[in-house]
This record gives structure tokens, sequence and C-alpha cells, in this order.
């Protein structure tokens, strides 16, 4: 630590696009800078003797410039930063000695008061870059980071100079259920629109949580409830953003499986207002996974076939060929299949897959309510109406089930 007289550092911003930056040693300090110093567009070289992997990839995608060897004086020449990051205290004195002598900065990662620059814990916000340091505490710098950066993502901390939002429609996948899994992208853009737009799938308790300026319009669609058209959502959607507001179209999953997303992308469209997206991730992976069960497994499934269970196999409008999908021997994930699933399921079998194939359904994956019932293909639909499980539910079909659930597989 720095004695209590001795000067704070300067802060400044460095401009590395187009400039050589030199980083001697290569190991897990190494690592973790390279992202943010090609990302400045600096031109990195390596020099060490050891290399990660991870780093030795960037090498060979010509990322950065690799040098397999030790340090040697002279390696800085024509560098604008340094950076020395060894496991050798006096290859790092050595750096930093040359460093000094050639007028450039550097940072001695592993003692860092001999160095003539700190790295800060930095993250960016839009075009907003916010670095902190605190006299070296590094676990501080990033807590004070990552709060002023959240500040500024939910609107906490006003940023008066930030450009002005533009009047359309933003369609924001929420994920499978749990607030905690809607990505940061997705929240700024609920948090930055006048009004937001909801499913009931949507993660709802997120709702709570945004400022009051923010006016929330729930058309949740219930089974076989009230239920808004889609063509009155489209037109509401359409209607506040030609109004002059910012429309986030907040749907669970992503917007783009089975959300009829981009049907609402299309009537933007169509209405001449802007529209983008904010991918969620979908329930069909997100909901096996949090429940631990691999969709796809080596040896086991090297394949998934995500499908629409919405209306039963003979229906005159499915688009789904069930013989064919019978036929795959990896996974079938199937969304929205509770009703119909004791009809899937006999002709999933009636065509070839096997009878005692592992089945799991999953209802409110990563919610409080969710609920887990394992069986086989025969039994599925006499196991979903013992243990009443009903929508939202996710199946999923495949040998991966007994992968994850060997214990209790039912014969």
């Amino acid at each position: 630590m720095t004695a209590p007289g001795d000067p704070p550092p300067y802060p400044v911003g460095l401009r590395l696009a187009g400039r050589r930056v030199v980083v001697i040693g290569a190991g897990s300090v190494c690592q973790r800078r390279l992202p943010t110093l090609l990302r400045a567009g600096a031109q990195v070289v390596v020099v060490s003797p050891r290399v990660r992997p991870a780093i030795e990839a960037m090498a060979g995608s010509g990322e950065v410039t690799l040098r397999h060897r030790t340090y040697q004086p002279g390696d800085l020449v024509g560098a604008w930063y340094a950076l020395a990051t060894t496991d050798d205290p006096d290859v790092n004195a050595a750096v930093v000695a040359e460093a000094e002598q050639r007028r450039i900065f550097c940072v001695r990662a592993d003692d860092a008061i001999q160095g003539s620059a700190w790295t800060p814990a930095s993250g960016r916000h839009d075009e907003v870059t916010v670095a902190v340091t605190s006299n070296r505490d590094p676990r501080r710098s990033a807590a004070i980071r990552d709060s002023i950066l959240q500040a500024l993502r939910d609107g906490r901390l006003a940023d008066p100079h930030r450009p002005a939002r533009e009047p359309g429609v933003v369609l924001v996948g929420g994920g499978p259920g749990d607030p905690e899994l809607v990505t940061l992208a997705g929240r700024r853009a609920l948090f930055e629109a006048d009004v937001v737009v909801a499913d009931r799938l949507a993660p709802r308790a997120l709702l709570d949580e945004l400022p009051p300026q923010v006016e929330v319009v729930d058309v949740s669609k219930l089974p076989r409830g009230r239920s808004a058209s889609q063509r009155a959502i489209n037109e509401l959607c359409i209607a506040r953003a030609r109004g002059g507001q910012r429309v986030a179209r907040f749907k669970g999953g992503d917007s783009f499986v089975f959300g009829r997303g981009y049907e609402e992308a299309l009537a933007c469209e169509a209405a001449g207002v802007p529209w983008s997206v904010v991918p969620g991730i979908t329930s069909a992976i997100s909901v096996p996974a949090a429940a631990g069960i691999p969709v796809t497994h080596r040896g086991v499934a090297h394949e998934v076939s995500v499908v629409s269970g919405h209306l039963p196999p003979e229906h005159a409008d499915s688009l789904v060929s069930w013989p064919a999908l019978a036929q795959l021997r990896g996974t079938l994930v199937l969304l929205m299949a509770v009703e119909n699933l004791t009809m899937i399921a006999h002709t999933l079998i009636e065509h070839g897959r096997r009878a005692d194939t592992p089945v799991a359904v999953v209802q409110e994956g990563t919610m409080p309510g969710e609920q887990r019932v394992v069986s086989t293909l025969d039994a599925v639909g006499t196991a979903v109406a013992e243990h009443g499980i009903r929508p939202p539910a996710v199946v999923v079909i495949g040998d991966v089930v007994s992968v994850a659930h060997a214990s209790s597989r039912r014969a």
C-alpha cells in the first residue's frame, strides 16, 4: 500500500488503437488483460517461454503476436505501454527498469508499487467507460465499479448527456423465468423503455424493479382464458412507437423461438416502425440445463430437435413430421406439449421410438413452483396426470435424461 502522504495516481484514458503494447508473461494475468487490450485496438506482443492454451489460440488466429521465449532487453522497443506479468520478480523488475529507461508506462503485476501504472477495474455502459482504482485494492475497486455500472444500467445513476432514445420497438427475450437469468442487455432495454408490453411467461418479478415512470401493459395470454390477440398486441406496440415512445416487448424465453417475435417484427416493418432484438435464453435449452439435464452429451446424443407440441399429432394444421422425429436418435425437446403429451408419446412409439426411452418433464423451470417428473415414453402421460403437471413445462425425450437421472429412471 502507498504511505498516507504519497500522492494518488493520475487517472488517464489511453488510446491504444494501432499502438504497440508488450506483455511479458503469458499466465493468468496476461489472459485476463488481453481481451480489454484487444478491444481497445492495441497491437499486442506477448513474450513468454510458457503460454496458456487460450493465449496460444489468440496467437494462432492472429489476434496477438507471440514470441515464444524469455524476455530480452530491447523487447519494449517501439511500445507505448507495457505489462510485466511473469511469476519471476527479477524478470518483472528488469521489464520495469527498461520501461522506465524508455519512458514507457509499465504495470507490474506482482508488485504494483514498483510499476509506473496501475490497471483499474473497468467496465462499459453504452459509450461510457468506468475505471476505478482504490489504492491498489482490486476487490474494492471491482465492487465500486460494479455498483456504478449497475446504477447506470438500472437508471439509479443518471447519465444526463446520454443520447436521446429513439422511438421504436425492442423485442426482449426474458429467459426461462428466473429474473436473474435475464441478460444485462435485456434488463437495460426494460429500464430504458417508456412502456413495457409484457406476456404472462415473461419474468414478472423483474417488472417490480422498473422505475416508476416506466408504464407496464399486461397482455398475458392465459390458456383457455382471456387473451390479447396478436393483432391487438402488434397495434399497441406500433401505436405507442408512432407516438414517440420506446416500447419494450417483453416475452419469456427467446422471442424468435416459438415466441411469435418475428410476426411482431414484420408488423413493425410494414408500419415503418424501427425495431430491434435483445435475444433471450430459450427455455428449450435453459430449463433442462437448470434441472441438470444436458440436451446433448458426448457418446449419447449429438443432435437436439426443438418441437412445438401445441397441436396434436393428427391435427390438420400441424407442420411437425412426428414419424420423421421418431426415427432420430438424438434428443427431442417439446414446448407447449403438456396437453398433447400422451398422443405425442404414442405417435413416437408407433413410428419407431423405443417405449422405454427416458423422458423428463419440468414444470415452471427455474421458478419457485418448479416440479420435475422423470418417466419413460410409454408411461409419461400417466405420470404427468398423476403429478398434476400443468403448463408451462418443457419435455425432454432421450437418453440424456438417463445420464442425468439414472437413479430415478422408471423402467
